[in-house]
């Protein structure tokens, strides 16, 4: 089976077992399949393997803490298109900067980390758990944990299909 194919079946049964985990067993714990399958390209679009891996998941997390910060900041500054400028412009600044440590160096990466934590506290109204709550309501723990979980989809995908593809 040539690569291209395995990583169509592989990527598409494990995605429809992540999508039941999160969806299903999981459920109650708020994790966003979203995010996981953005890891999950992310991880492919960096060369996949174990450097993407060592490389996306700090990166993934960089990002959504420097949106935590942002977004913290803007709330308690005040919400004025002005502050929301300073803030993320501010912050997206420190994570890119952030590259110059080998452990934060996928800067696409920290932007999907970033993006999607800003996307799921705004759309999800989750701006008063940004400092507080657990899995499912503060925008940190859960855009990371199905962030990492995404990676390793992304990781297992990538060696069953290779091993299929032999």
């Amino acid at each position: 089976m040539n690569l291209v194919t395995a990583l169509a079946v592989v990527i598409g049964v494990l995605g429809a077992v992540a999508t039941y985990l999160f969806l299903g067993p999981a459920g109650g714990l708020g994790l966003q399949i979203w995010a996981a399958f953005i890891a999950w390209a992310a991880f492919f679009h960096s060369g996949g393997g174990e450097a993407a891996l060592k490389t996306n998941i700090p990166a993934h997390l960089w990002g959504a803490l420097w949106a935590t910060v942002a977004l913290y900041a803007i709330i308690t500054l005040g919400v004025t298109p002005v502050n929301a400028a300073i803030c993320v412009g501010v912050t997206v600044a420190i994570f890119i900067l952030g590259a110059h440590l080998p452990i934060f160096s996928g800067i696409p990466a920290a932007v999907y980390g970033y993006a999607s934590t800003a996307g799921f506290t705004l759309l999800a109204g989750k701006t008063d758990f940004l400092i507080s709550g657990g899995l499912g309501n503060n925008p940190f723990l859960t855009i990371s944990a199905s962030m990492i979980i995404g990676a390793l989809f992304g990781y297992v995908s990538g060696k069953v299909a290779g091993a299929l593809a032999k």
